[in-house]
């Protein structure tokens, strides 16, 4: 039988063992690629929660070690690095005390001995000690450490005691019962007491250095002022400001008077009353002498600060934040020297607060009762002291004190300002500077962007959308369509670059203009139309479909070169600034916007963002859109067509309701692109961190936020950490839009999914 030529060699069918060894290889590296991806989210999780997580933790508190304290009412203090506290009971030595290993070091005060101490007072932040004699004479010494090293390497701190100029009160009698000294270094000023009950009499002394040609010069008194008189009861507590400028007298009736020390001299500039008719038990100033922590015998806790209740007024003290109710025992309190963090309690019971925030960091129950306590320089430790002579030493990590909930996202009262508000100022000029890490400031300001972009970008692109699928000729779309889609590619930093360099400026004068310009150009568009269905239907017939575009451009064109012509008149006739000082008035809308609505003119503001960021988003916008709509089934359209319907029926009842789902999806992904965008929000807006919607100031959003501070912030601190809790809220915000989105596009997909 003759063999078949036509049937296949079946081997041909059979794949090749090298074949089959690829395919399963690229298999399982596509599967592993999908792993290594999944784990790569997972781990970028991961650092960003491990460096967000601290900051929402409260101060952790442990023992640290006893020490043997000699006194019930002493004064206690202790270096930097909380290793050597000292112990000053009013005698003529300075005990200081080890903590590793117990060992005790005196040293006697010089120009102390013979003299009888009857009132003294302990400044943490220069380690003062002040002083008041029988006598009627009031001085001071500082407590000094320097860290020495031995010649087996081993570091360790050498204590010292300095004694400072004595000066003789001119007024009252009897000797010195009460204490207080502030230094601002340029300046200083002792408050003292003499006497007690109904004869005791309030002096305020302000000290400066007189410089010589030669040498440190010599620091002598400025003036002593009797101030009994302002008073109007009898004096319970003094208290000197850190930085040496005021005076607080807390009075028998409740009253507590503020007194002012400058170069101008001293003088009385209020009385407040904190608990009404209740004096305050303890009266204490917080790291930089502006605000004061209040306490009254029945455990009521408030912090009053300087602010200005106007812009033009004097800055008084008003009550900012109350704190929760201290129980009952001796009242104690010791302020950090390195942030708004203090140590209070009454009785066992204590608590590690933070001012800024109002929160407790920390609460507990101690198994001795304190009559005294003091916070190192680092605040790593604190030191308690009890009546026995009981001192133990324990110790604090919180890193973070500046955090939290409030923090972050609730209005906070803010040293100097006249009232809570939301405020994000990480960095100052002096160590006292107190953090202002709200994100809501960035958050809004991410969401103004980013709706002035949008309320600029989606009519023009879905507009120029809707145009290019319905309306315009196949020739021409095949231009128009890759050219739109050319502009995404242009980087943001030019963009961002011409807006702040060209764009602001331009726009800056010619506001007026750009107002005209988008009510003439629209207008024109729709008279336009209107015109063209009433003419002839055989003059339009002369125009191939789609082509009706060479005669709507040149008018838009002129429309929008007489709106930017008549900017300039329009502006001498109705933004028109008056001067309230000479009476001159002057036409210009920059001068006229801050002074009829009362908020600011900004170059870089909303309004060159809306036009530049709009560019950057049209494109997005467009190449989805467009093609959503004209991936329309075309049997739809030319049904809608065959009964009757003409173009723009056909857009509005067909393609917009088929495409609408691919239409949204667009929005969304130039929502994302918008709020997402750093150089150009930058670069455009000034970047200042405000929340107010006026178009013409600017914004911080959280994106630039931490392109700006992210290189600047030291890893680990509270700053650094922040700025990743602000991109975990961009992501959350952006999450939440794109699901919300998802779920609607899913809700729109699924009335046409007939189609």
């Amino acid at each position: 039988m003759p063999q078949d030529h036509h049937i296949p060699d079946p081997k041909r069918f059979n794949v090749s063992r090298a074949t089959l060894w690829f395919d399963r290889f690229m298999g399982w590296l596509i599967r592993c690629g999908g792993v290594a991806v999944i784990l790569a989210v997972f781990g970028i999780f991961y650092f960003v929660g491990k460096e967000v997580v601290p900051l929402f933790r409260t101060a952790e508190v442990g023992p640290a070690g006893e020490i043997g304290a000699e006194t019930a009412s002493a004064v206690l203090g202790v270096d930097e690095w909380g290793g050597l506290p000292f112990i000053y009971d009013g005698g003529e030595r300075v005990v200081f005390v080890g903590v590793e290993g117990g060992t005790r070091r005196v040293i006697e005060v010089p120009g102390l001995a013979g003299l009888k101490v009857t009132a003294y007072a302990f400044d943490a932040v220069h380690s003062r000690v002040s002083l008041g004699l029988e006598d009627g004479r009031v001085g001071s010494f500082l407590v000094g450490y320097e860290r020495k090293y031995g010649s087996d390497g081993k570091s360790m701190v050498e204590p010292s005691v300095t004694l400072e100029p004595w000066f003789t009160l001119e007024n009252g009698s009897g000797p010195v019962t009460a204490v207080s000294y502030g230094d601002s270094g340029a300046g200083r000023v002792i408050a003292v007491r003499r006497g007690e009950g109904a004869a005791a009499s309030v002096s305020v002394l302000r000290l400066g250095m007189k410089r010589g040609l030669v040498g440190k010069g010599k620091l002598s008194l400025l003036e002593e002022l009797d101030v009994t008189s302002e008073l109007g009861a009898v004096p319970l507590l003094l208290r000197a400001s850190q930085n040496g400028e005021m005076v607080l007298v807390a009075c028998a009736d409740g009253g507590v008077v503020y007194f002012l020390a400058d170069s101008d001299g001293v003088s009385k500039r209020q009385t407040f009353r904190p608990f009404d008719s209740v004096p305050p038990q303890q009266m204490n100033f917080l790291f930089g002498g502006v605000s004061v922590i209040l306490t009254a015998e029945d455990g009521r806790q408030e912090q009053w600060s300087l602010f200005r209740t106007d812009q033009a007024g004097e800055r008084l003290f008003g009550a900012t934040k109350a704190f929760p109710n201290l129980g009952e025992g001796k009242v104690i309190f010791a302020a950090s020297q390195r942030n708004r963090t203090f140590l209070t309690g009454a009785g066992r019971e204590l608590s590690i607060r933070h001012s800024t925030s109002g929160e407790v960091r920390w609460q507990g129950t101690l198994d001795l009762d304190p009559v005294t306590a003091v916070l190192d320089a680092k605040g790593e430790h604190f030191i308690v002291a009890a009546a026995d002579g009981e001192a133990r030493r324990y110790s604090i990590h919180d890193p973070h004190p500046e955090a939290g909930w409030r923090a972050f996202f609730g209005k906070v009262w803010y040293e100097g300002g006249s009232g809570p508000v939301y405020q994000w100022q990480s960095t100052g000029g002096s160590d006292d500077f107190e953090q202002k890490l709200s994100l809501i400031p960035l958050i809004f300001g991410s969401l103004k962007g980013t709706a002035y972009a949008l309320l600029f970008s989606i009519p023009i692109a879905l507009l120029a959308a809707v145009f290019s699928a319905a309306f315009l000729p196949l020739k021409i779309k095949r231009v128009v369509k890759p050219v739109m889609e050319i502009m995404s590619s242009l980087p943001s930093v030019v963009l961002g670059f011409l807006a702040g360099l060209w764009l602001a400026p331009v726009l800056e004068t010619r506001v007026p203009s750009v107002m005209m310009m988008t009510l003439l150009v629209p207008l024109a568009a729709l008279g336009i139309g209107y015109v063209w269905c009433r003419l002839p239907i055989g003059f339009r017939n002369r125009f191939a479909i789609g082509s009706e575009w060479m005669i709507v451009v040149p008018i838009l064109v002129l429309a929008g070169w007489i709106g930017w012509s008549l900017g300039p008149v329009i502006e001498s006739f109705l933004f028109v600034y008056k001067d309230l000082a000479t009476g001159k008035e002057i036409a210009d809308f920059r001068l006229w916007w801050p002074q009829t609505f009362g908020i600011s003119f900004e170059q870089r503001n909303s309004l060159v963002l809306g036009f530049m960021m709009g560019f950057a988003v049209i494109p997005v916008i467009f190449t989805i859109a467009e093609d959503a709509l004209s991936n329309v089934p075309k049997s739809l359209t030319a049904a809608s067509a065959a009964l009757g319907a003409n173009r723009w029926q056909v857009v509005w009842t067909v393609m917009l309701p088929v495409a609408a789902s691919g239409i949204f999806s667009a929005l969304m992904i130039g929502f994302g692109r918008a709020v997402g965008e750093t150089m150009i929000m930058v670069m455009a807006t000034g970047n200042t961190p405000i929340t107010e919607w006026n178009i013409f100031n600017g914004m911080r959003t959280l994106s630039a936020n931490i392109a700006v501070e992210l290189p600047e912030a030291p890893v680990g601190s509270t700053h650094y950490r922040t700025l990743f809790l602000g991109a975990v809220v961009l992501f959350a915000m952006t999450f939440v839009m794109n699901t919300i989105a998802e779920v609607l596009r899913q809700h729109l997909r699924d009335r046409n999914k007939i189609v």
